[in-house]
């Protein structure tokens, strides 16, 4: 059974990825950060599925804690499809962020991604069979008011794997990233009203995290084998 790890598994979009996952054969680790006992939730949900899952906590952005709690996973195994989908907004105008906004933002994101795939990278193409996915964000894409900090980070998530892509291909792992538009989730029902996404959304509704899940999926399958360096929007049509 290959063994998945899905990085802030315990939230909406991630608790669904881990689902999907589960549903299509993988043994999903859900990880969470301070937030375990909801990842108990989402990995006893997939294991009452007939699922197999099992839950981590540690902080993505610092660096030691996150290679400790790699070491005891890859300790039973190497990771075949690694979703990197931790991250954190703090909105502010630029002229008036502050540094630790600034740098909170870029390295639970950012750094992150460098903390967890770098260590699980080199078990992964000794299968000959890799998925690496991470989740961006439409700000990433074309960046949005109050959000450089966050739309930095997430920019950065895309160059970094285009340029993990080209050392990866020839082992059979592929590198992509997904970036959503405005998905169903506590934080965008606050942030948007149906006005606001008729406005904004060609297709006039909010995406479901099964439906990132489900391109999360696909990716994550031996059918994207030829699919890698790319940035896959998921958004309903935004420019």
């Amino acid at each position: 059974m290959k063994r998945a790890l899905v990085t802030g598994g315990s939230g909406g979009i991630g608790a669904a990825i881990c689902r999907r996952l589960a549903r299509d054969g993988l043994h999903v680790i859900v990880h969470a950060n301070r937030n375990r006992a909801q990842a108990e939730v989402v990995a006893g949900e997939i294991r009452a599925a007939g699922g197999s899952s099992e839950t981590v906590a540690f902080d993505v952005a610092d660096a030691q804690a996150s290679s400790a709690a790699l070491a005891q996973i890859l300790a039973a195994g190497p990771i075949q499809v690694l979703v990197n989908n931790a991250g954190i907004h703090d909105d502010a105008t630029f002229a008036g962020m502050t540094p630790e906004q600034w740098k909170r933002v870029i390295e639970v994101t950012l750094h992150g991604f460098y903390h967890v795939t770098q260590p699980l990278l080199l078990p992964m193409l000794r299968t000959r069979f890799g998925r690496v996915i991470s989740i961006s964000s439409v700000a990433g894409v074309i960046g949005n008011r109050g959000q450089a900090n966050y739309a930095a980070a997430k920019a950065g998530l895309h160059g970094a794997s285009r340029s993990l892509a080209f050392e990866c291909a020839s082992r059979g792992v592929t590198v992509n990233v997904v970036a959503p538009g405005i998905i169903v989730t506590p934080m965008s029902e606050q942030a948007f009203n149906r006005e606001q996404i008729d406005t904004l959304v060609p297709v006039k509704r909010a995406g479901t995290p099964e439906e990132v899940a489900a391109l999360v999926g696909f990716l994550a399958s031996t059918d994207a084998g030829y699919i890698t360096g790319q940035v896959i929007s998921i958004n309903g049509g935004m420019a």
